[in-house]
């Protein structure tokens, strides 16, 4: 991976986790790791079935290539869903553990955050099948360019 992109992911996980420890509030450390740690698995799992669908239609040249591309898309969208989801989550945790907020209004707030959820990991399946498209394509032109430039070197 390129090493932009890995300090870019690195930062997107270090706001998670710390936006996502702030709103669990009192919640004993130990919970706190443990939802955390639960939290970023379960969103993980969804963008590696979201990646896995969105790559059905795409050929690769060979296994190398797309377990890297697919290692790099899901480090960094896992990150990035997690953001949207989980600090949400987190402060919702942090009310109904302190009696902020009625059994039923959470769940009215969670049904929403899931729908919308949902709804951002279908626009995730378009753009993750734009984005392996791409990396592609640029590969392929790279590659062209090699060819041309090693026929040129004759």
């Amino acid at each position: 991976m390129n090493i932009f992109i890995i300090f870019i992911t690195i930062a997107v996980y270090a706001l998670l986790i710390a936006w996502t420890w702030h709103n669990l509030g009192g919640i004993e450390k130990s919970k706190k790791v443990m939802i955390i740690a639960i939290g970023v698995l379960v969103i993980y799992l969804l963008t590696l079935f979201i990646f896995n669908i969105s790559k059905q239609e795409i050929q690769y040249d060979n296994e190398e290539l797309s377990t890297g591309i697919k290692n790099m898309l899901v480090s960094v969208f896992t990150g990035v869903n997690g953001i949207i989801v989980l600090p949400l989550l987190a402060r919702l945790i942090d009310k109904i553990n302190e009696d902020d907020i009625e059994k039923q209004s959470f769940l009215i707030r969670i049904f929403g955050i899931i729908v919308v959820f949902i709804i951002c990991l279908v626009i995730e399946c378009g753009y993750m099948k734009s984005t392996q498209q791409g990396i592609l394509k640029i590969r392929e032109m790279t590659n062209q360019g090699e060819v041309q430039m090693d026929a040129n070197t004759d």
